[in-house]
């Protein structure tokens, strides 16, 4: 959004020469750092003859005795029925959460990938679980098929994506999951089962958003739309100005979100809408990574005085349209993240949302360390069992720290407001939500429940976390 460093460092300069700067307090916090004690950018060190996995953030590792890819859907069942350990498929490893790790088996479906088929009568199209998600839409791009939304991060797997309940921003668009037709599961007993809503309605009510708890997913169906374009336009303004017009926003365009920069009062407000005719194309930028690094300098030099460093912020950051472009679906709503961080994502009835969203801001400004944007979205409901969005539709709040930053304070501080608000967890991200409190959540969760043990009474595919959101016995 264009806050470079040399903007912070300019209307710093101006700032800081007509203020009175208590020289004690800038000595102290420009000493200061900021990277969290446990951070370490290594994989774990495996014993001999186990494999080393960590996620994307770092934040979860593992050292498994086993670490396998298979080739084909009959190699996947062969070691799932042949295993006496415990299994846990990985995607592409950008979930925050403890849903991988395992001193077992990791299993990564990535050699089950691409479009298998497609169905021009029904505009179906069959692609293997492994498949990234911006390979399956230039796919479908090739074929003048689309999905009708993404996610911002499309480097996520169609099973890890689905699975977690993956989602774009659209008041009436549904997340990723509400997508799939149909989908084969490999049981913990190696059996491959064929499962539509039609063949068997609760396996495919929970298998949608199934956290890789019922069994290891090798391929999906999908239904697609004709391929389409848009047009993004991004606006620097005001954060109380945005929250005002939010509702009417989400409602009035296709896709509607919006990012606060901690401590400046300055949102970034995002629409797209169909756009027919020529298209402009992306202009490559870097101008994400050199925001974030702005807002990095910004924190590091002026953080100690909230009202210095506001002034400086919007003296430094653009101010209304700052970006206006055309082009295919695929290439304005999904993005890749170079930028490292962990997260924590809540899914607030639409109803709490704007209160919940001005508590998170408030409390936000007040941390002097945060830098890092938060993100606002919308998503319409779907019936799926463990489905977030189940129920109606949601507003998502999601917060973020650096990689090398702590993130504690995630739990302390921002989790309770989003619990007070009836928000429901990205299964993906940060959470610390027990078997308790999901049930009190989500109406379907003890159905859910019976079903997986009923699927995997030996808990194969089991492993801590799962076993805390289950109520599970875990041992290793």
């Amino acid at each position: 959004m264009g806050v470079s460093r040399r903007n912070v460092i300019l209307a710093g300069a101006g700032l800081t020469a007509a203020a009175a700067i208590p020289a004690v307090q800038h000595v102290a916090w420009g000493s200061k750092s900021f990277v969290r004690d446990d951070y370490t950018p290594d994989f774990p060190d495996a014993p001999a003859g186990e494999e080393s996995w960590m996620n994307w953030s770092g934040a979860q590792s593992a050292t498994p005795k086993q670490f396998q890819s298979p080739a084909s859907e009959a190699e996947l069942s062969e070691l799932v029925r042949t295993s006496a350990g415990r299994i846990r498929p990985r995607g592409s490893g950008h979930s925050f959460s403890g849903l991988v790790p395992s001193e077992g088996m990791i299993l990564d479906v990535g050699q089950l990938s691409g479009l298998k088929s497609y169905d021009d009568t029904t505009g179906r199209a069959t692609f293997g679980a492994g498949t990234v998600l911006f390979q399956a839409a230039s796919q479908l791009n090739d074929v003048g098929r689309a999905f009708p939304n993404l996610p911002d991060i499309v480097d996520q797997t169609l099973a890890g994506s689905f699975s977690t309940a993956t989602h774009g921003t659209g008041q009436s668009l549904t997340a990723l999951h509400d997508y799939i037709h149909a989908f084969k599961l490999v049981t913990a007993d190696g059996s491959v089962r064929e499962v539509t809503r039609e063949s068997d309605p609760d396996l495919f009510a929970a298998g949608k958003v199934s956290l890789g708890a019922l069994g290891v997913v090798s391929e999906y169906t999908v239904q697609t739309i004709p391929a389409f374009n848009l047009k993004r336009i991004v606006t620097a303004e005001p954060i109380e100005i945005v929250l005002d017009e939010a509702l009417v926003r989400a409602d009035s365009h296709r896709n509607f979100e919006f990012y606060y920069l901690p401590g400046t009062g300055i949102a970034a407000s995002i629409v797209n809408d169909l756009h027919e005719g020529e298209i402009t194309g992306l202009h490559p930028s870097n101008d994400d990574d050199e925001m974030l690094e702005g807002l990095k300098q910004l924190r590091d030099q002026f953080g100690w005085w909230p009202w210095l460093r506001k002034r400086i912020a919007q003296s430094a950051l653009p101010s209304g349209e700052v970006e206006n472009v055309s082009d295919a679906s695929l290439q304005l709503l999904a993005t890749t993240r170079p930028i490292k961080f962990n997260e924590m994502e809540y899914h607030i009835p639409r109803e709490n949302g704007l209160e919940a969203v001005r508590q998170i801001i408030a409390k936000m400004d007040r941390r002097k360390d945060a830098f890092f944007p938060m993100e606002v979205r919308f998503t319409a409901p779907d019936d799926a069992w463990l489905s977030p969005f189940n129920g109606g539709p949601r507003m998502s709040i999601a917060i973020h720290a650096a990689v090398d930053e702590p993130y504690d304070y995630f739990f302390s501080e921002f989790e309770p407001i989003f619990r007070e608000h009836g928000g429901r967890p990205h299964w993906g991200k940060h959470h610390s939500q027990t078997r308790e409190d999901l049930e009190v959540l989500y109406p379907d969760f003890s159905n859910f429940s019976e079903l997986r043990r009923s699927l995997d009474p030996t808990g194969k595919f089991l492993n801590p976390h799962l076993a805390d959101l289950f109520g599970e016995t875990f041992r290793a």
